[in-house]
């Protein structure tokens, strides 16, 4: 694989996972459950979410092809379903409902694992695209597309930090509108992403078919 390749790779989990992840919608919840924290204690716990936002996206990348080899799905389906998902959530984006992401969370001391790094950074539509995107790769080329991935997954995060980081001052600076019209261009560019998906997915099932029939 030619370092060209390598990085479109990475480029495509990033651009997969950066809008559903969506550090933006995020800020506005991290910053309510942390209003009565000490600036070290408010870093302390962006610092955690993130990370364990890391771990647990890639545990299953690591995990993900072993489910799907035990239930039998195949990667066609995968790419689908997952690209289904992903643009349901993009119309939610686009479309959002009346109730704010995080409204009913209680204020609790550690926020880090629960409500921020899951499911606000790392939950079912971040997952999706994690095994969605591996899929992408080569089945001779496991190895080398897991690695591919988990580098995505580590720069998507290391954006989620500095975003969550400056969230503060970035809140501040474009105020509700701004943040909801961020949001929505992310939804749109999820929506396009996931229909990809499920354009190449097709294609994987149908292509061989037609093939054969020749």
């Amino acid at each position: 694989m030619t370092a060209f390749k390598f990085f479109e790779y990475v480029l495509l989990a990033i651009a997969g996972l950066l809008p559903i992840m969506n550090p933006f919608s995020t800020a506005p919840l991290l910053i309510a459950l942390t209003a009565g924290m000490s600036p070290e204690e408010r870093a302390r716990q962006t610092l955690l979410g993130c990370l364990y936002a890391f771990a647990i996206l890639a545990t299953f990348l690591v995990a993900g092809r072993f489910i799907i080899s035990f239930f039998g799905i195949s990667l066609p389906g995968i790419r689908i379903a997952g690209g289904l998902l992903i643009s349901t959530l993009g119309f939610r984006m686009v479309f959002p409902a009346a109730a704010v992401k995080g409204e009913s969370v209680a204020a609790k001391t550690d926020i880090a694992f629960s409500p921020i790094a899951m499911p606000s950074l790392a939950g079912p539509g971040s997952i999706s695209v994690v095994l969605a995107t591996s899929a992408q790769i080569p089945g001779d080329r496991i190895v080398l597309g897991n690695i591919i991935v988990l580098v995505g997954i580590g720069v998507t995060t290391l954006i989620a930090w500095l975003v969550l980081r400056g969230s503060f001052f970035l809140v501040r600076f474009l105020g509700p509108s701004g943040i909801d019209a961020l949001t929505r261009i992310f939804g749109f560019l999820l929506i396009c992403i996931g229909v990809q998906f499920v354009l190449i997915g097709a294609s994987d099932f149908f292509l061989p078919l037609f093939q054969a029939g020749k």
